[in-house]
């Protein structure tokens, strides 16, 4: 689902220190967007890859070399620059973008990038990570275009423990052209898997392969994506990778049940709820039509300028200041009407979105991470994926993280002590 991550901006803010200590703990939301690091692309890749779909998806049509890591104190820096923990750092790290092939949400082909990472120094073999990550406005907001940030810091921390981290952009992120479908589970599913595919076709070119199962976790709004493709895996979606562990971070499981609500009702953290009311309506009224003018749901002056706040060029601080402080102030009567109402095109398409939990049976070992006082993703949100998996017959642990505040954010803090926590459960599974 949901659940805007973010890095702090390395320009001055116009706000006073008290302001920007409000903006980091909401903005949260939306990831305040870094440049691109600087690197020097390679051609696209000539090789023949294995087809394991239409459009040929998961090939890879091209790759660049981020960075080296070259010792685990390197790593250490890079992780502590974001924020992170390193306390399961055991190697050096390469990083690469990888360009690939996948469909978009009408099932046409189009391509995708994503963050690919290997430890230096370790066995040829390798088990995959995939990471989901949380929702940000900027395309340069996903993990293969920012460095030691919050977004690709997860991914650092599994390869520098000795695992294969992939994380996809998504579309429209990154290097994908056009709008990103935000959470639309099904392309951010064919996302992560071609992504997969992308990985494994690469990996022979650093000296490795990638192993059958697969570990899947994700933050926020890629804890949802998890979710699809873990589902997407033991469903047999792919010859080769299965589902090894799942490990879901803060999610928005029952988007239209339990996190809408929360929102409307003034549970939540008010500015982060005015941005994913606004990003609700814009993104899925651009898949299902939800409405013909911006004025039947934005109150004015924002219905003339919201949508193009959510382009993949605004920033989160551009966001923040774009919009008012309250739901109330953002929606017109029939805009609320819509988050709030279950049946409709948006009731609809949000019974597929949260249709995670609920619609098959994970045989792979699962934890549900979350933190208590969440102010951005409603506990009730893992507490009713638990029980859904519960009634299938999985019995899949809570794991809360306490008070693990973030840049003043519960929400972000529970993304950086999750991973730590859970680089180390799947360095366990891998031993057994």
């Amino acid at each position: 689902m949901v659940i805007l991550t973010s890095t702090s901006s390395r320009k001055r803010s116009p706000y006073g220190g008290r302001r920007r200590a409000q903006m980091a703990a909401v903005c949260c939301c939306l990831l305040l967007s870094a440049p691109a690091v600087a690197t020097a692309a390679t051609p696209p890749v000539a090789h023949a890859q294995e087809q394991h779909k239409e459009h040929g998806r998961g090939t890879l049509v091209s790759f660049e070399r981020l960075y080296t890591l070259a010792s685990p104190q390197a790593v250490a820096g890079e992780l502590g620059a974001a924020g992170f923990e390193n306390d399961t750092v055991r190697h050096g790290v390469v990083a690469y973008r990888l360009v690939y092939r996948t469909i978009d949400v009408y099932g046409r082909p189009t391509t995708a990038s994503g963050l690919f990472a290997i430890p230096l120094n370790s066995e040829r073999r390798l088990q995959a990570v995939s990471f989901a990550h949380g929702t940000g406005s900027h395309k340069d907001d996903s993990p293969s275009m920012q460095r030691a940030k919050f977004v690709s810091a997860p991914v650092i921390a599994h390869a520098a423990a000795g695992a294969a981290g992939v994380a996809p952009d998504y579309l429209g992120m990154g290097k994908g052209p056009g709008l990103h479908p935000w959470m639309d589970v099904g392309s951010e599913t064919t996302a992560s898997l071609d992504m997969l595919r992308a990985a494994r076709a690469f990996a022979p070119r650093t000296g490795h392969t990638l192993e059958r199962d697969v570990m899947v976790t994700g933050f926020s709004q890629g804890a949802s994506a998890a979710l699809g493709l873990g589902r997407a895996l033991e469903g047999g979606a792919d010859r080769w990778f299965r589902l090894g562990a799942l490990a879901p971070v803060s999610g928005a499981y029952d988007f239209g049940g339990t996190e809408l609500p929360a929102m409307l009702e003034g549970k939540l953290e008010p500015k982060s709820s005015v941005l994913y009311a606004a990003y609700t309506l814009v993104a899925f009224n651009r898949l299902h039509h939800l409405y013909d003018s911006p004025g039947e749901v934005f109150r004015a002056p924002y219905d003339s300028t919201v949508e193009a706040l959510f382009d993949g060029a605004h920033t989160g601080e551009q966001l923040m200041r774009g919009t008012p402080g309250a739901v109330d102030d953002l929606l017109t009567e029939h805009g609320r009407h819509l988050l709030a109402q279950r049946t409709g095109p948006l009731a609809e398409a949000l019974r597929t979105t949260d249709a995670v939990c609920t619609d098959w049976t994970p045989h792979a070992p699962v934890r549900l991470y979350m933190a208590t006082g969440d102010e951005q993703a409603a506990t009730g949100n893992t507490e009713t994926c638990k029980a859904a998996l519960l009634k299938r017959g999985v019995d899949a642990p809570v794991i809360d993280l306490g008070a693990v505040d973030h840049q003043g954010s519960r929400h972000l803090g529970s993304n950086v002590a999750a991973t730590s926590s859970i680089v180390r459960w799947f360095g366990e599974l891998r031993q057994r």
